[in-house]
């Protein structure tokens, strides 16, 4: 069983994900708290693997609490924001997973799963916002920054590193260049953004 805790301020949410979770495709809701004090507080009693928080706490923000969190747990986001610059935050604190409220359950059960072994998932509504559509829009200051460094041969962990991002977010990044670009794979990327002049 995946030992899991749930961190919403919200008691009709917070009760709603235990009663939907708890004993279902191996997840086991080990505590369930309205505040990240009150969570972290109980980590060693608890001992939860994956951690499922709203970013919108009261007194210690989802953001900051993540960084508390993922000492002791993966941590997967479920909020209602959604804006690019919540979503990068939040992974760039270390989250796992991200996911919008109204999420269907196996999405969220997927995403605990990953979380629990080690790996991401991100929500479809949420890939969406990091990965505008094909060609509608010019590359952003940071895009430009990742796309230099794709031209340079980089890894999306280099690129990571040398952006001081996450290594997911640089993912999202580049995942989000070869769509505006029209473009398949990273070196057909390059060379349209040489023929258009970006690099």
């Amino acid at each position: 069983m995946t030992r899991v805790i749930i961190i919403d301020d919200h008691p009709i949410v917070r009760e709603g994900l235990v009663a939907a979770l708890d004993g279902k495709n191996g997840i086991e809701i080990v505590g369930a708290f309205g505040a990240a004090e009150e969570a972290i507080a109980a980590l060693s009693r608890v001992k939860p693997e994956v951690a499922v928080l709203d970013l919108e706490l009261p007194r210690m923000s989802g953001i900051d609490a993540i960084a508390r969190l993922r000492e002791s747990a993966a941590v997967v986001i479920l909020t209602a924001y959604e804006s690019e610059e919540d979503i990068e935050r939040a992974l760039d604190a270390g989250a796992k997973g991200y996911l919008l409220k109204g999420a269907p359950l196996d999405d969220i059960e997927r995403a605990i799963a990953a979380a629990a072994r080690g790996e991401s998932y991100v929500d479809a509504r949420v890939a969406g916002k990091m990965i505008s559509r094909r060609g509608s829009e010019r590359l952003t200051a940071r895009e430009r920054e990742v796309l230099q460094l794709i031209a340079d041969g980089r890894s999306n962990k280099e690129i990571g590193t040398r952006l001081r991002i996450a290594e997911r977010t640089a993912k999202f990044h580049v995942t989000a260049i070869l769509a505006k670009l029209g473009a398949d794979n990273r070196a057909q990327a390059v060379a349209i953004a040489k023929e258009r002049r970006l690099i």
